[in-house]
């Protein structure tokens, strides 16, 4: 988890009276896993509770349709039906997924509603673009390549500061955190993790952000019933302090350090981030085994126990040249499929002494469902890639 940071104007003892020009402050409480792990506390000068107008709002929930006969899957996001004019929370287009774990992808322009989920915390890929993640804890810019984590329940909006953005979006059914291998007992990022604190990125607080007075500030929350929209008196932006572990933050895939050997390492060499039922793991630009008997490309194998998802972000995918894969596609390769580096590659990489491609790979653990829109950019070809002469 990130480390405890404390920010703007708050008591010195947690819980008492806190006053702000003559008036008392309001205390809200973020916390994970009850009261027994990572928390925030937050200062606001009006109560988060008061709303005054509470409706759903209608919207079909995603129908994962199972992966049968069971096949590999090549799904191409260039050929989403999307238009850039939507925003980056309710233009979403969710392509696969399970009780665990939901797969979106978005390309979206302008500022977002204010938005919260409260079925798990959210790891959002930043595939190119940029924009300003507002939320109550502060602003925290982030760009290409940025994996982004917002919390639970943590109010925010997507203000996007180019023409648009791309993302993909891993929506959790619990907490995503850093794997506990990385760190110490006190939860310190170890040496040798592939990442320090360092590299880690805060929100940077600020004043206020929108009215604090007045009403009709509209929050969209997403539950596991559906989007409910909570009308709130004043704006949920009105802190004016806050401490705690738990926060927004982001960390961008080239700060990952890769480990390479003189054989082929495991995928769980990648590992970056744990989720509730999978793993998130990130290839980036590294050299290469340097056994002069090295096979540099992956060995074919069977996942026993996952569905393997890559989202193709960057560069020249050596292994996969003749399979239609590209930048912005993405591969599910499920259990029960064995897989490998498509004909040619290993002749291709014999002479290769680095590899410069950057991919996003999912692991999970339960079969993936496919939506109707994931089944309409499926290239039906893919399946017999594999078969092909290169």
């Amino acid at each position: 988890m990130p480390h405890y940071r404390a920010e703007g104007d708050i008591p010195r003892k947690r819980h008492t009276v806190h006053r702000v020009t003559g008036d008392v402050v309001f205390e809200e409480l973020i916390g994970a896993d009850g009261f027994s792990g990572a928390s925030s506390l937050l200062y606001h000068r009006c109560s988060p509770s008061a709303v005054v107008g509470i409706d759903a709002i209608d919207a079909d929930p995603a129908a994962f349709q199972p992966n049968h006969p069971v096949r590999p899957l090549h799904l191409r996001t260039g050929m989403l039906d999307t238009d850039d004019s939507v925003d980056c929370v309710t233009g979403r287009r969710v392509l696969l997924g399970n009780a665990d774990i939901e797969l979106a992808h978005v390309r979206g322009s302008g500022r977002s509603a204010l938005y919260r989920n409260v079925i798990g915390d959210e790891l959002i890929y930043v595939q190119s673009g940029s924009a300003t993640l507002e939320t109550s804890f502060g602003s925290l810019a982030v760009g290409t390549g940025d994996y982004v984590l917002v919390p639970m329940s943590a109010v925010h909006r997507w203000a996007v500061t180019t023409p648009s953005i791309e993302l993909l979006v891993i929506s959790g059914s619990r907490h995503i955190t850093i794997p506990s291998r990385y760190l110490s007992s006190e939860g310190q990022l170890l040496e040798g993790a592939p990442f320090s604190e360092r590299d880690q990125r805060g929100p940077v607080f600020g004043p206020p952000a929108g009215n604090v007075e007045g009403e009709g500030v509209d929050v969209l929350v997403r539950t596991r019933h559906g989007m409910s929209r909570h009308v709130h008196a004043t704006h949920p932006f009105d802190v004016i302090g806050w401490d705690g572990c738990l926060y927004p933050w982001a960390l961008n895939i080239g700060d990952f350090e890769p480990v390479v050997g003189r054989i082929h390492q495991p995928p769980s060499v990648h590992q970056t981030f744990a989720g509730n039922g999978f793993v998130v793991c990130s290839f980036v630009p590294r050299l290469l085994d340097f056994d002069p008997s090295a096979v540099k490309v992956p060995y074919h194998h069977a996942n026993v126990d996952t569905d393997e998802v890559l989202f193709y972000s960057a560069g020249d995918f050596v292994s996969r040249a003749g399979s239609g894969i590209g930048v912005g596609s993405i591969s599910v390769h499920p259990a029960g499929f064995v897989h490998g580096p498509q004909p040619g590659s290993f002749e291709r990489s014999i002479e290769a002494d680095r590899t410069g491609e950057t991919a996003v790979m999912i692991d999970v653990f339960s079969p993936l469902g496919i939506t109707a829109q994931g089944l309409q950019v499926a290239d039906p070809e893919y399946a017999w890639s594999w078969s092909r002469q290169p």
